[in-house]
């Protein structure tokens, strides 16, 4: 087929997304047995994760595969950064959610609990003798004694580590768009390693959390926000550094020019994202 200049580029049916949903059910069935005890679950989970792996890198190398070879024109650059955009955009949405929680938990459930709301029943009747401080693993004080994680050592750690990041990626990207490829590899590489390390780090704390300090996910609501916060924003740097990994893999291809470099910056646009919310989450999880 000719390279697509004035027409939309209109894909061929694909399997990909049958493939895709077909991962996601085996995930789901997966997860949910195997929260409820059943050992086979695992490997139901297992399989899906497969799957779903399976269908990412044959979905986005077909993708890669009519970049490459020219099939797409500007409207079709303009609907990825649309949908980049709207995708990032339920990401922000997604930890807002979870931010939601750590407030509503601090500032309303906790004092009311206390006994600080207007209807002083909250405190007698639901949990009487309640002191509201935070972080607490109360009422009841839900899987026992804890230390809370500070913000100095792995934490600050590892916040210059994602900050240094988001400087490296966009050093590599000024270096895509100046021609300077040597530049643009190194760098690029110097953002995936950093994001790992990070990862490696985070997993550190949460070993030294769980032996040391006691501090599980199970220690009440304090527990529960820190485990899902980090674990989620984890989550992402780890989806964020893979991405990283393959946009470096492709560069070393020969791939992407000064002028058409939207995969790039898609990773890029995603990277800073979760620069961003770590800085929400150092400062309202660790420090507040």
């Amino acid at each position: 087929m000719s390279p697509a200049h004035d027409k939309y580029y209109v894909p061929h049916d694909s399997y990909w997304p049958i493939v895709g949903s077909a991962g996601l059910l085996f995930l789901m069935l997966g997860v949910s047995t195997w929260l409820n005890g059943a050992d086979a679950g695992f490997w139901v989970m297992l399989f899906g994760v497969g799957i779903l792996i399976v269908m990412l890198v044959g979905w986005f190398g077909t993708v890669v595969h009519e970049s490459v070879g020219g099939l797409y024109n500007a409207q079709v650059d303009k609907s990825f950064r649309m949908g980049m955009f709207w995708f990032i955009f339920s990401e922000v949405m997604f930890f807002a959610a979870f931010f939601g929680a750590l407030f509503y938990a601090r500032n309303m459930s906790v004092p009311w609990l206390g006994g600080s709301s207007n209807n002083f029943f909250t405190n007698l009747l639901l949990w009487q003798g309640f002191e509201a401080s935070w972080p607490t693993n109360g009422p009841g004080e839900v899987g026992g004694d804890y230390q809370v994680m500070g913000p100095f050592g792995l934490p600050l750690i590892n916040t210059a580590i994602l900050l240094t990041s988001s400087i490296t990626v966009t050093i590599a990207h000024h270096a895509l768009i100046a021609g300077k490829r040597a530049i643009l590899t190194i760098f690029l590489a110097a953002t995936f390693i950093l994001g790992f390390i990070f990862v490696y780090m985070q997993a550190v704390e949460y070993v030294h959390a769980y032996q040391d300090m006691n501090l599980k996910l199970t220690s009440g609501i304090y527990g529960s926000t820190f485990f899902m916060l980090t674990g989620f924003h984890g989550m992402h740097v780890t989806i964020g550094a893979i991405m990283l990994t393959i946009i470096w893999l492709r560069v070393v291809k020969g791939h992407f020019t000064p002028d058409n470099h939207f995969a790039f910056e898609a990773t890029a646009w995603y990277w800073h994202f979760v620069d961003a919310v770590w800085v929400g989450l150092y400062v309202f999880v660790y420090w507040m």
